[in-house]
């Protein structure tokens, strides 16, 4: 039996002290029929963060020559993905704040035919260290997310996500800055299946957030309000539950 190829990628600009910590955590065989390799998106680092991931055994990474953002990075981490070939791709954050050994548990879903897009979810899970005021931040943007889509959303801005290959494909992220919002009201509109998975977080201990919050409001707030004035892929949307109904038909008739 052919394996299966599990792509975990990690956005990173200088994550020197933390980015070996991360890769070193993340299982290599959490299933006999899974390939599991590494890619790192360097999204212009000044530090050695390039080097501490190949020490660790990162076996792809890809370079901006200038840093251009966390919407960008997951954009081409995305795309790398399905270049590499892989049937599943889960992104991390390359801050040691998500626990990579809980990777098998967030993609389960995806493998297993139920949803074509997870979250790892900390509000459904635990957390340590989190401040009040990032906790608000949170709250609300997670309830923006929640009002648009007309659906419950534990934790809308969570830096570990898995994906399976159509998601990977059909994903649009429309600005650089970030990607947290608009990733998931494009996958949602578009018909993708999302589940959340609970995990442990525990904030960094090394380095800092890129994010500020005045940069944060006006370039995420008007991303949101530009995707959902934009038109989903309806044709897509209604071709993915067609192939879904052929496939569960085929199943049946075996």
């Amino acid at each position: 039996m052919e394996k299966k190829k599990l792509v975990v990628f990690l956005p990173a600009h200088n994550e020197q002290g933390n980015i070996a910590k991360v890769i070193a955590r993340i299982p290599r065989k959490p299933h006999p029929d899974w390939q599991v390799e590494v890619l790192v998106i360097d999204d212009g680092s000044t530090d050695g963060t390039v080097e501490e991931a190949r020490g660790a055994g990162a076996e792809h990474i890809v370079s901006f020559a200038r840093n251009r953002g966390l919407g960008a990075a997951v954009r081409e981490g995305l795309a790398s993905c399905v270049r590499l070939g892989a049937d599943i791709g889960l992104m991390i954050d390359a801050d040691n704040e998500y626990p990579a050994e809980e990777i098998p548990g967030v993609v389960a879903p995806i493998w297993e035919g139920r949803a074509d897009y997870t979250m790892g979810s900390r509000f459904k899970g635990v957390i340590r260290g989190m401040k009040l005021h990032r906790r608000l931040g949170n709250y609300c943007f997670t309830l923006l997310q929640a009002l648009l889509l007309r659906r419950m959303i534990w934790d809308g801005q969570s830096g570990m996500r898995g994906f399976s290959r159509a998601a990977m494909e059909r994903a649009e992220i429309i600005h650089d800055y970030n990607y947290a919002q608009v990733l998931t009201l494009n996958l949602i509109r578009q018909g993708f299946r999302m589940e959340e998975v609970p995990i442990t977080y525990q904030v960094r201990e090394h380095g800092e957030s890129f994010i500020k919050f005045n940069k944060y409001m006006t370039n995420v707030l008007p991303a949101v309000w530009k995707e959902m004035r934009r038109p989903v892929g309806r044709k897509r949307a209604a071709a993915l539950k067609k192939a879904r109904v052929a496939v569960r038909g085929a199943s049946v008739e075996k």
